[in-house]
């Protein structure tokens, strides 16, 4: 823009965005942006609080006048640009960011704890009327437990050697031991007993997502270079194969981004169906309601039954909203809310952001490698919890 722009450093002056707009852009501009996206969502959270019915006032706020939000939200990401004081807003801003990063990640181990179970329990209410079921489970978990154990036998061998790695090695025994530890807790008989429904099913999925967070965690751990006998550096530690992975960051980052925005896409909509709701209150559908499928995550899964029965004739209606919403519609806001600044802690590198950058957001930051590891162990601990919490409550609310 400098070379092509005519009088581009004038506008830059003009409007006060530096000598050469250095305001408008990277991880400054990233924080301006969602921030105005983050206000939006969290007036709107505001504003549809405590709806039970869809015709209501406020609810054609949340279900209409898209032209006027888009503008609105428009007006509110431009208008982040013209925030005075950019060092004591951008050193507050991102704490909060920070919080607000760590409770969608909380959110999003939840939904896949919530997965986990509703899987299991879908598939073992077909085992009573077709056995076929018990050989697809049975599968679906071998072939879950050899992806996690292979996992890990492959990054014990190329990201650990005989000398070093001290490091690499401890957290490889400690996700491998915790892998275990959820699938003998499974299946013991004291959970067994309060959960029949609890398998190795739900433990080999919980397995499989340790082992993606550490190989993602090991990945983006800075590389550690040493001086070898003959005085030379040498990058220890990683695949020897690393570089010719990462020859193309512009495709790397591509499909990083494209995976990124995928999974928070994912987390946003199924948080706000009204299983995924239930389930974030640790309450789930009883297990003689359950239809097993093979696509279990689409579908009314008995839920509103007795709608689909009034229904004779015309237009098959599921969800009519008549007695209250399908979903909460503040809840809604308050995920994208936090999804917002997901995305700003996630680009500009969470704590490094002054070297933040879109190539290279994926690899070498202890800040990554850190969120990386505690959102494994949080999720180990979250599923634990859900085995673990109805042996110390007389209720069954938290059964599955």
């Amino acid at each position: 823009m400098i070379h092509r722009i005519p009088f581009f450093e004038d506008m830059c002056k003009g409007i006060k965005a530096g000598d050469t707009c250095e305001k408008l852009v990277g991880y400054s501009a990233v924080y301006r942006v969602c921030f105005g996206m983050a206000c939006f969502f969290f007036i709107f959270c505001l504003l549809t609080l405590k709806i039970n019915n869809s015709k209501s006032c406020r609810a054609y706020i949340h279900n209409g006048f898209w032209f006027f939000k888009l503008l609105l939200l428009g007006a509110m990401c431009s208008g982040a640009f013209f925030i005075p004081d950019q060092e004591t807003f951008l050193n507050a801003w991102r704490y909060v960011g920070a919080i607000g990063g760590f409770l969608f990640i909380g959110i999003q181990l939840l939904l896949l704890v919530e997965f986990a179970h509703k899987w299991n329990k879908n598939w073992t209410a077909g085992t009573a009327s077709n056995k076929l079921w018990y050989a697809s489970l049975s599968l679906v978990t071998l072939i879950m437990y050899s992806i996690a154990t292979g996992g890990l036998i492959l990054m014990a061998v190329f990201y650990t050697q005989k000398d070093g790695c001290l490091e690499n090695k401890i957290l490889l025994g400690v996700n491998g031991g915790l892998c275990l530890l959820i699938s003998v807790v499974a299946i013991s008989p004291c959970v067994q007993n309060r959960q029949p429904h609890s398998g190795l099913l739900q433990s080999g999925l919980i397995s499989c997502y340790v082992t993606y967070l550490t190989f993602s965690a090991l990945s983006s751990k800075p590389v550690e270079v040493v001086l070898d006998q003959h005085g030379k550096n040498v990058t220890i530690c990683v695949p020897d194969f690393g570089q010719d992975l990462y020859r193309d960051k512009n495709l790397v980052a591509g499909l990083g981004t494209t995976l990124l925005c995928a999974c928070i896409l994912y987390s946003c909509l199924t948080s706000t169906t009204r299983s995924s709701s239930d389930a974030l209150q640790g309450r789930y559908a009883a297990p003689d309601l359950e239809v097993a499928r093979c696509c279990f995550c689409f579908g009314s899964g008995g839920e509103d039954t007795e709608e689909q029965q009034n229904v004779k004739e015309g237009p098959r209606v599921i969800y009519d909203e008549k007695r209250s919403t399908v979903y909460s519609y503040a809840y809604f806001h308050f995920v994208f809310f936090l999804a917002s600044l997901y995305v700003m802690m996630t680009v500009t590198n969470w704590f490094n952001y002054e070297s933040a950058n879109i190539e290279t957001f994926f690899s070498g930051s202890w800040s990554i490698f850190w969120v990386k590891m505690a959102s494994c162990w949080i999720c180990v601990l979250l599923y634990l919890g859900t085995l673990v919490a109805p042996l110390c409550r007389p209720s069954p609310h938290f059964s599955v």
